[in-house]
Parts: structure tokens; sequence; C-alpha cells
């Protein structure tokens, strides 16, 4: 009769162990994608080696621009991207050297690479790359490792009206996780 008792008990044990480490997980991945993907650490200094702005929609080269007006760097480096990103080389501003180029691949990862590129030819010691705030830590993640110097992040928020959060946050988590597990060289 006791082990009887005891079955039944050690079944509630188990799923309330269960129900805690599955209310665990979910907090901890809630911390993440807020700490991630919402609310990334971002800023940059007076003054960078460059500013880069990767492609993206929104509001993204006014941001950039805006920078290199106020002379944060004396080079701007705009990324085409793709056609949908709505990039465009935008006119020179004076005492900062424009670059506009087309990444090949046309991704993160093609920007990151030619970025690390010019970095080597003009001896850069850091960056500042304009993006969007979901795309923050991939971006400083795959441009760290084509460039050794200092990786700064200015971002701007996507448009609310063009965002779907739950698609951006499955898509960008999916995208972290290539380039971390997958996708590991400059």
């Amino acid at each position: 009769m006791r082990s009887g008792r005891l079955v039944p008990r050690r079944r509630r044990v188990t799923w309330r162990t269960a129900l805690l480490g599955l209310a665990v997980a979910i907090a901890l991945f809630a911390a993440a994608t807020a700490r991630l993907l919402i609310w990334p650490a971002q800023g940059m200094p007076n003054k960078v080696s460059a500013i880069v702005l990767l492609a993206g929609p929104g509001n993204l080269l006014s941001r950039a621009v805006g920078l290199a007006r106020a002379h944060r760097a004396p080079f701007l480096v705009i990324s085409l991207g793709t056609p949908q990103s709505g990039n465009q080389c935008p006119p020179r501003i004076p005492h900062v050297t424009l670059v506009c180029f087309n990444p090949v691949p046309a991704s993160t990862q093609g920007e990151a690479e030619y970025v690390g590129r010019l970095a080597r030819r003009y001896h850069w010691r850091s960056i500042a790359i304009v993006t969007l705030t979901p795309q923050d830590t991939r971006a400083r993640i795959r441009v760290g490792r084509c460039f050794p110097g200092h990786v700064y992040a200015v971002t701007a928020p996507p448009d609310p009206s063009q965002t779907n959060w739950p698609f951006q946050i499955v898509y960008q988590w999916g995208a972290l996780l290539k380039a971390l597990i997958f996708q590991r060289s400059c």
C-alpha cells in the first residue's frame, strides 16, 4: 500500500519539477531576447575611425549621415545591400570620405568582410556600425570577426508599422545561432 501512494506523489514532484524547469527556461529566453534583440547595449565615443551603415529598412541612412555631418568619423561607409534595403549613396559630405558598396554575398557576412578589408587598408582602430536594433548583436559579432578594433553600435528602432516582432525575434534568433555555430569565420 505504501508504494501505491509514492508513485502518484513522485509523478506530482516530477511534473512540478518539469513545469518549474520550463518556467525558468521561458524566463531566461525572454530575458536573453530582451537584452540581445530588443534593448541591446549601444553607444559610441565622440570619434571613431569610420561609421558603417549596414543595409536595412527604416531611418538608418539619415542616422549615419547625421553622425558623419557631426564629424564623428573621417569615413562614412554605406552598404547598398539589396534593392529592398532602401539604402542609397548620399551626396558627399565635406571632410568625410564616402564609400558606398554592394556586399558579396548580400548579407551581414558580406558587409563584415568588406568592412574588414577597408579597415586593414586604412588602419582603422574603431568603427561604429549603424543598424536596426534587432540586428545589433549579430552585426557586432560578424563585424568583430573581420575587424580587430573596437566595434560600437548605434541603432535605429525598426519602423513599428513594418515590423512584425514575433517574426523578427524568430528570424534574428535563427540568424544569431547561425552566426555563432555555423558561420564562425570572417
